[in-house]
Parts: structure tokens; C-alpha cells; sequence
């Protein structure tokens, strides 16, 4: 059922496999005799200098991947020269990751629940040092997650006949899950008058579907500190955020775990770099297995990239070394793709880097004889 959970997409999963699709049918110009055996890969992201252009997504209930959750991901990420965006909800408070690493990392925000609740949250994160803000603003409803529902993990997880006997092998988890009960979202508890802890989340109401730019707004007003908007697809979309005061957008359909149909993250990309151009940072999630696929997002006009699965799958095998060697491979493999590409700084990446048939087919002069 966790499987279930972290892997599967919305109704068809149509859009869950077009992120994939996306990225396997860009190609990479390749120069050769170029002379660079060793690219630089540093970028700068919200003023922040980073070893690599690849951060860790926010993904709520991580713990239920490995009991570490959330702090082993967080630890990981600095260590390899990169932050961790903390999912609202995270199985770790925002003050257990500040007191669990030695650096600065950033936050997401589901924009649910009255002004007070979001107020009282925003309070939370800045005293917790967390010092870029992401908010998603692409699920005022849950998607039909009917795979991972199927599975017993719907808005609140079941167990049934089939998934006790299926856990009865997963013994170690079970032990862990038990032992370090780390099966709330702490972010998203709040206390009541009668001094009962309760998760707001579950409250009627509290997801909202009339959420509206108007309470960006009121956001970009409260936070002081650089501001991402996650779950962007239409350019008109991202010139408003920009609008309203964003410094950056993440490109975004969660993952494929929201609306079935939605374009491909890669898909929606080109446009919206055109259309914000340098107005704004953008970066990318949705799809990104290798290294490869962070050069071509780059060159279609991403800052840096996210990654949510593959670094989840990591955490399920190793725990915070398993993050490391996610981050590990990712860096390898960039660093190998721009070598035999004859590219010797993400900077430089472009349009220009990709085949002639991506070109043509974005209507760009294409030099003559490639």
C-alpha cells in the first residue's frame, strides 16, 4: 500500500506516463573534441548557491518510506550541496529539521484551512529558519488516486485482509513503524480550545476548492522571504504569480497525482520560458529519473529541477545513505551527459543544445547542416 502510495498517479495515470514519455523523446546535440572533462554544475536558486541544479520535492508522509523520513532526506541534500523543500505534510515538524541540520532549508505550504491557520503556520516556518516558501496551488481537491486507493491508501489509509497479509513479510518496516511512530503530519496538527491535538487537515472544510489568487496575494504580502509558486502549467498562469510579487514557479502537475490529462511538466515547459523569459526562476518536477533529464529541462529553459519518487526510492532502501546515492548517481550522470555533449557549464545550456528536430519543431533557426 505504500508502494501504491508513493508511485501511482491520477485515474489512467495518462500523465504520470507522458512525464516519462516527454523526456525520452527530447535529443541531445553532441559536440565533440570539445575539450571539458569536468562541467561545472553549480547554480544559484533563490539566492542560494547550489553544488548541483537538483532539489528534494516536497512529499507529505515520507516516513511511511522509512521511519528516517523527512530529516534523513533533509540531511542527505545538504551534504551533497542541495536543500530540501519540506512538504506541510512532512512526517517531521519544521523545528525537527531545523534542530536535526546544520543548514537552512525550505518550505511548502498547502494554502488550506482560515487566514489564522496559515498565519499561525507561516509563524512556524520563519522561527524555524526556513527561508524560501513554496506553495502549491494545483490541489483544491485530491486527485483519483484510484491505484494507491485500491491499496487501502485513500484519505485515510485501510487495512484490509489482503494488505495484513502482504505487511506479515514486511516485518523490519512494521517493527520501525511502530517503534518510532511516525505516522502523523505535525505541521498541519492543531490544538484546540479543550487543549486536544487534532490534524487540521481532517477537519470538513479545511482542503479548499475556492482558493483563488487573492489569497496569493495575501500570501506574497505575509511572507517575507523569496516565494515559489508549485504547480504551474499555463503561461498565463505564471505571468500572474510573477505578477503578484512570486520570485520564481515551479513547473509542476504533481507528479501526474492530480489532474489525469495534464500536460507533461517537459511539455508545458517551452512555453512558459518564453513567455516569463528572465522575470523569474523556474524549476521543473514531474519525471526526472537521470541526469540527462536535468540537462534537457535546463535547456528548454529550467533553472534546476525536483525530484520526489526517485529520492523516496532511495530513502526505502537505504534510508539517508539511500538519498545519498540518489544524489550521488543524479550529479554522475549530469556530469557524464554534458562531457560526451562537449557542454563545459550548466550555464550554457540552451535550445541550441538539443537536436534538430526539437528545433525545428519549436520554430528556431537551426544551423546549417545539423
Amino acid at each position: 500500500m505504500v508502494w501504491a502510495y508513493v508511485d501511482g498517479g491520477a485515474e489512467d495515470e495518462t500523465t504520470l506516463a507522458r512525464n516519462r514519455a516527454a523526456f525520452a523523446e527530447c535529443r541531445l546535440r553532441q559536440k565533440v573534441l570539445a575539450g571539458y572533462a569536468a562541467p561545472r554544475l553549480e547554480v544559484e536558486i533563490a539566492g542560494m548557491p547550489l553544488k548541483f541544479p537538483v532539489l528534494l520535492a516536497p512529499t507529505g508522509g515520507t516516513a511511511l518510506v522509512h521511519w528516517q523520513g523527512e530529516l534523513a532526506a533533509a540531511r542527505a541534500a545538504e551534504a551533497a550541496g542541495t536543500r530540501l523543500v519540506l512538504s506541510a505534510a512532512a512526517s517531521y515538524a519544521v523545528e525537527e529539521i531545523r534542530d536535526g541540520t546544520a543548514e537552512k532549508h525550505w518550505f511548502q505550504l498547502y494554502p488550506w484551512g482560515n487566514r489564522d491557520f496559515v498565519e499561525a503556520l507561516l509563524d512556524r516556518v520563519a522561527a524555524a529558519g526556513m527561508r524560501v516558501l513554496f506553495v502549491t496551488v494545483d490541489v483544491p481537491t485530491h486527485g483519483g488516486r484510484e491505484s494507491a486507493q485500491r491499496r487501502g491508501m485513500g484519505g485515510k489509509p485501510v487495512m484490509t485482509p489482503a494488505t495484513l497479509a502482504e505487511a506479515a513479510f514486511k516485518w523490519r518496516w512494521w517493527r520501525d513503524f511502530l517503534r518510532h511512530k511516525r505516522m502523523g503530519v505535525p505541521n498541519l496538527t492543531q490544538i484546540g480550545a479543550d487543549g486536544v491535538a487534532r490534524v487540521a487537515v481532517a477537519e470538513p472544510g479545511f482542503m479548499r476548492a475556492d482558493l483563488a489568487w487573492r489569497d496569493l496575494e495575501w500570501i506574497r504580502a505575509r511572507w517575507p522571504g523569496p516565494l515559489f509558486i508549485k504547480g504551474i502549467l499555463d503561461p498565463d498562469d505564471a505571468a500572474r504569480a510573477l505578477d503578484l510579487g512570486a520570485e520564481g514557479i515551479v513547473v509542476s502537475n504533481h507528479g501526474g497525482r492530480q489532474l489525469d490529462g495534464a500536460a507533461a511538466t517537459l511539455d508545458a515547459l517551452p512555453a512558459i520560458a518564453q513567455r516569463v523569459g528572465k522575470r523569474a526562476q523556474i524549476l521543473l518536477d514531474g519525471g526526472v529519473r537521470r541526469g540527462s533529464d536535468v540537462v534537457k529541462a535546463i535547456c528548454l529553459g529550467a533553472d534546476a529541477c525536483l525530484i520526489g519518487r526517485p529520492f523516496l526510492y532511495g530513502l526505502a532502501a537505504g534510508g539517508q545513505a539511500g538519498v545519498t546515492d540518489i544524489l550521488r548517481i543524479l550529479k554522475t550522470e549530469m556530469a557524464r551527459t554534458m562531457t560526451l555533449m562537449g557542454c563545459g557549464d550548466v550555464a550554457e545550456l540552451d535550445r541550441s543544445w538539443l537536436f534538430a528536430a526539437e528545433r525545428i519543431a519549436a520554430k528556431e533557426e537551426v544551423p546549417h547542416g545539423y
